[in-house]
């Protein structure tokens, strides 16, 4: 049987945001599942094959008894049967999971008679193999509701991606780099702009700031090799059946170097003509905190 739609398992840590991202994914036209025994994903699968729904996304969690085992086996199952999936898993910080419960004044699932940290430290060990496995991390400790349903839009509103999606994600290095970047970039070498008095309270975003980091030495070369790079790797990444990739770019505050650079990568990126298809978007998660 041949599986043409797109087969989201939106996982992750309690507390993290899954409730907010199933709704965000039900207004951009996705199925949603909540709450699935992850030994019932295989007959969900089948039992939905037939409907016409282009885009379903199964919300798993640890409530759901033997957890890591049954999800484990139902996805070899979905593999064995050559059914595509991916796998989109929530993270967040022990401190932003204690404020959310404790502002909730709900026990975490797995605390049981102790403290909310103990049940947070239980789920994370569990969890580690399940995140090394995923194909999308979203970070939410620094996101409100509003942010994450933005960032799952900027994600998933192409619906099904035929090529490589690449969000090129802006950061500070003072407020510590992206948890969830699959590459690195460091652009710490280029003269900071925040030196230039008439630069100062501008951003990358503007132009006269832009001109001025990409004339720096080295960076047309710089951005030249990198762009090609990320080209060559986007074939590697879609015959592994890895459509989403984070490519973190970085500065000292996120506010001049990384932003100009990471809005000229996607742009490189989104008009490039190679082989395989690529859709770039510049993010910027550090803009304006100063």
């Amino acid at each position: 049987m041949m599986h043409s739609r797109e087969i989201l398992i939106l996982t992750g840590m309690s507390g993290a945001g899954r409730s907010t991202v199933a709704h965000a994914l039900e207004d951009l036209g996705w199925y949603v599942v909540d709450n699935v025994p992850p030994a019932l994903l295989p007959d969900l699968v089948e039992h939905t094959a037939n409907a016409k729904i282009s885009s379903m996304a199964v919300v798993v969690d640890v409530r759901s008894g033997r957890f890591f085992d049954d999800l484990n086996s139902s996805l070899q199952k979905l593999e064995s049967e050559k059914v595509p999936y991916r796998l989109l898993f929530l993270d967040a910080n022990d401190q932003a999971l204690v404020q959310r419960f404790e502002s909730t004044r709900r026990p975490h699932p797995l605390q049981g008679s102790e403290r909310i940290v103990d049940g947070i430290s239980r789920e994370r060990a569990q969890l580690e193999e399940l995140r090394s496995r995923a194909d999308i991390v979203i970070e939410t400790s620094s996101l409100n509701v509003h942010q994450l349903e933005k960032r799952v839009n900027e994600v998933f509103a192409a619906g099904q991606a035929k090529g490589v999606r690449v969000n090129v994600l802006s950061f500070g290095y003072k407020y510590g780099i992206p948890v969830d970047a699959d590459l690195l970039l460091d652009c710490r070498f280029i003269p900071n702009p925040h030196w230039i008095p008439e630069l100062r309270p501008k951003t990358g975003l503007d132009s006269d700031v832009r001109a001025q980091v990409l004339k720096s030495a080295g960076v047309t070369e710089f951005v030249d090799d990198y762009v090609a790079l990320v080209q060559k790797m986007a074939e590697g990444y879609l015959r592994e059946g890895k459509k989403f990739v984070t490519l973190a770019v970085g500065c000292t505050g996120g506010k001049h170097r990384s932003v100009a650079i990471a809005e000229e990568i996607a742009s490189r990126l989104g008009a490039s003509t190679t082989e395989t298809e690529i859709e770039a978007h510049a993010l910027h998660r550090d803009l304006g905190r100063e």
